[in-house]
Order: structure tokens, then C-alpha cells, then sequence
């Protein structure tokens, strides 16, 4: 059986690192990946002991570029699948403008991304209740 979202974008995020990954859920493989623990891209990087949006933004980069080697730009025609409120409610607000960057340096690169259940609203009112008790 195929699944129709075959190929999905997966995020990982610690205080210190930052990975992306695209799966393949027809046979649960990781088709190519792309983290700052690798040292090409940790030592281009001035992250310090943090890593922030800009090197959220390189690894999307470096991942655009490793999908085009692989021929899976555009998903096999299907697009990649990223489900963007899934992954900001997973990381937390914090890490919001970082599940951004990869997303847009994916995009900006030519790669095909299919935002799931995303909703611009959504992630205003999202915004807003995060804050109801700081303010």
C-alpha cells in the first residue's frame, strides 16, 4: 500500500542543534538528512552554544541542495509534506522563527513543500494565546 504523503519533512531541535530530516513512509526510511552536528556546516557556523534561525536557515539550504542530488526536489511529483503547526506545537513557541527558516530556505531552493493543515490564522491565534498570561 502507498501512502499519499510519501515523503515528509521531520524537525528535530535541541538548545544546541538543529536537524532536518525528509522521510519516506512507504518503507520508513530517512532519504537524506542535514544537522549543525556536521562538522561542514557546525564550523561555518557562529552559534556558540545556540544555535539560532540563521543556522536553521543553512541546514534547510544544505538539505534543498542534497534533495536536488537525489532527484527528490519536488517529491517524486507529490511535493514534501510539512506539517508547520504540528512542528511549532511540538517544539514550542521559541522555536517557531527556526521551524520558519527551514521551511522558507527549503522553498527558496527549489524545493516542492506541501504546508499541511496550516492556516495563517491559525498561527496568529496560536501566537496570541501564548502570551495571554505574560502580558
Amino acid at each position: 500500500m502507498t501512502v499519499l504523503k510519501r515523503y515528509v519533512l521531520r524537525l528535530f531541535m535541541s538548545i544546541k542543534y538543529i536537524t532536518a530530516n525528509v522521510v519516506d513512509r512507504n518503507n520508513g526510511r530517512v532519504v537524506t538528512t542535514a544537522s549543525t552536528v556536521e562538522h561542514a556546516i557546525k564550523n561555518s557556523l557562529e552559534c556558540g552554544r545556540t544555535c539560532n534561525a540563521k543556522a536553521a536557515a543553512i541546514v534547510g539550504e544544505v538539505l534543498a541542495m542534497r534533495l536536488k542530488v537525489e532527484g527528490l526536489q519536488d517529491g517524486q511529483g507529490r511535493g514534501i509534506h510539512a506539517d508547520v503547526k504540528k512542528e511549532i506545537e511540538k517544539k514550542g513557541f521559541k522555536s517557531r522563527t527556526k521551524v520558519w527558516a527551514v521551511i522558507n530556505s527549503l522553498k527558496n531552493n527549489g524545493v516542492t513543500l506541501i504546508l499541511d493543515d496550516y492556516d495563517a490564522d491559525d498561527d496568529k491565534n496560536y501566537h496570541d494565546r501564548s502570551f495571554e498570561g505574560h502580558r
